[in-house]
C-alpha cells in the first residue's frame, strides 16, 4: 500500500504556477486569464465559464485542464473494482431521457428482494469492494426496505463499500417514509450505506430540470440532500447530464452550483459528467454532443471545479476511446471494473462490461498514464502493475542463415 504521495498534491495551484505553458493557452488571452485566476487561488465564474464553453480553442482548453490535472495527480489515474446493481426499474416518475424507467405492469419491470440482491453481488463478491446501488422510485419502498438491505449486504460481504441512491431517491423515501431527510440518510448510514453516487443532478437550472425531468427534487434540493448527506459525514459524488435542452451557460452555471455547495459542506469527492445517449428516451429535440463536446465538457470540468478533487471519465457512458482521450484533457479517474450495467445499457451505451483490472490499466497506461488502485473514498490507493504483454503471439523473427 502507498500512501500520501498517490492521494494527490494539495498545493497544486503552485506546482501549477511552475508549469511552462504551451502556446495554445499563453497565447490566448481567455485561457490566460482563466489560468492567472487559478494559480492566485480564485475560481473561474459563471460569465468566464460560459465563454470556455463558447471558446473555438478546444485544444487549449484540452492543455490547460490537462496541466491543472498533472499539477493535481502527476500522471496518476485512478479506478476500482466494482460492480452495478440497480435496485428496480419501477418508477412512479417519467423522466423524458430515461429509458431505464417501467411502469410497474410493464413485461421487463422487476424489484429485486434482499435475496435477490445478495445473490447478484455473490459471484463478484471476491473481486470487488464496492458495489453502486441505484433505481427507479418504487412506489412502495419505505425505510425499511433499504435498511434491510443495507443492513443484510454489510453482514454477508463487511469489505464491500455500499454506494448507493441518488438525491432524489433519498427524497422519496423520506417522503414514502413520513420521516425527514437528514433522519433518513442518518439510518441509512447506521444500517450501511457508505456514500452516495452523485446521480440524478442532469442540469441545475430549475427551468431546464422542468423540460427534461419534471417532479423530480430542485436544483436546491438536489445540493441541499448533498448537504445533509455531508454533514453526517458521508461523502458524495456529484453528476452532471448534458446534450438535452441545456444552454451553454447553463451548463457553467451548473458546474458554478457545485463549485458553491463544495466551498459550503466539502464532501463531493469526484464530479462526473455524461452526455445524454438518445436510444428509446422521449426528447426528440435533444441537441447531443459530439466527441468534441464532451472532451470540452470534461476539460471545462477540470477548469472550474477547482475544489472538488476528482474529475471521472465515465466509461460506462462515452466508452473506453473518448474516455482515453478525456484523460489526457483534465479527467483524472475512469471509473471501475462495473461487471454489470443496465442504466446507461438500456439508453444505448455499448460500452464493455467485461473489463478487468488488467484492461482498464492497459487503456491508462496507453495514454502515457501510471494506473492507480483506488477504493471509493479515494483514501487508500495501490499503484497498480500490470502483467508483462503475452510475447506468444508474436511473429518469429527470421533466422540468418549466412
Amino acid at each position: 500500500m502507498i500512501g500520501t504521495p498517490l492521494a494527490g498534491n494539495n498545493d497544486w495551484r503552485k506546482v501549477l504556477e511552475n508549469f511552462s505553458l504551451p502556446l495554445s493557452v499563453k497565447h490566448d488571452s481567455l485561457l490566460l486569464e482563466c489560468y492567472n485566476i487559478l494559480v492566485k487561488g480564485g475560481n473561474i465564474d459563471v460569465d468566464l465559464g460560459t465563454k470556455l464553453f463558447e471558446s473555438p480553442n478546444l485544444s487549449g482548453i484540452s492543455a490547460l485542464a490537462d496541466l491543472i490535472k498533472k499539477s493535481r495527480f502527476d500522471d496518476y489515474v485512478y479506478f476500482n473494482d466494482n460492480l452495478h446493481v440497480n435496485t428496480t426499474n419501477i418508477c412512479v416518475l417519467a423522466c423524458r431521457f430515461c429509458a431505464f424507467r417501467k411502469g410497474p405492469r410493464h413485461s421487463e419491470a422487476y424489484a429485486l428482494s434482499v435475496e435477490e440482491y445478495l445473490h447478484r453481488i455473490d459471484p463478484f463478491s471476491d473481486i470487488i469492494d464496492e458495489v453502486h446501488s441505484v433505481g427507479g422510485l418504487h412506489p412502495d419502498w419505505t425505510v425499511e426496505y433499504y435498511e434491510e438491505l443495507y443492513r443484510s449486504a454489510k453482514k454477508t460481504y463487511p469489505h464491500i463499500h455500499i454506494k448507493s441512491l441518488t438525491a432524489v431517491e433519498v427524497k422519496h423515501i423520506a417522503s414514502r417514509s413520513g420521516i425527514s431527510v437528514k433522519e433518513t440518510l442518518s439510518r441509512l448510514k447506521s444500517a450501511g450505506l457508505d456514500s452516495l453516487p452523485g446521480g440524478g443532478a442532469e442540469i441545475l437550472v430549475d427551468t431546464v430540470r422542468d423540460r427534461i425531468c419534471r417532479g423530480k427534487e430542485s436544483s436546491a434540493e438536489y445540493l441541499a440532500i448533498h448537504e445533509i448527506a455531508h454533514g453526517l459525514g458521508i461523502k458524495t459524488n456529484c453528476t452532471m447530464l448534458f446534450g438535452t435542452v441545456e444552454t451553454l451557460r447553463e451548463r457553467a452555471i451548473h458546474l458554478h452550483k457545485l463549485r458553491n455547495q463544495q466551498d459550503v459542506s466539502q464532501g463531493f469527492q469526484c464530479f462526473v459528467p455524461y452526455p445524454f445517449l438518445p436510444d428509446k428516451t422521449r426528447l426528440p429535440e435533444a441537441q447531443l454532443a459530439s466527441l468534441n463536446e464532451i472532451i470540452r465538457v470534461i476539460a471545462i470540468s477540470r477548469i472550474m471545479l477547482d475544489n472538488i478533487p476528482h474529475i471521472k471519465a465515465y466509461r460506462m457512458n462515452i466508452g473506453s476511446y473518448v474516455a482515453s482521450i478525456a484523460l489526457n484533457s483534465g479527467a483524472d479517474d475512469i471509473d471501475g471494473t462495473v461487471n454489470h450495467e443496465e442504466i446507461m445499457h438500456e439508453a444505448g451505451s455499448s460500452a464493455r462490461l467485461d473489463s478487468d483490472s488488467e484492461e482498464l490499466a492497459k487503456i491508462i497506461e496507453n495514454v502515457n498514464s501510471i494506473p492507480v488502485k483506488r477504493n471509493t473514498t479515494y483514501s487508500n490507493f495501490t499503484r497498480y502493475r500490470r502483467k508483462p504483454d503475452d510475447d506468444s503471439r508474436r511473429l518469429p523473427i527470421a533466422q540468418s542463415t549466412s
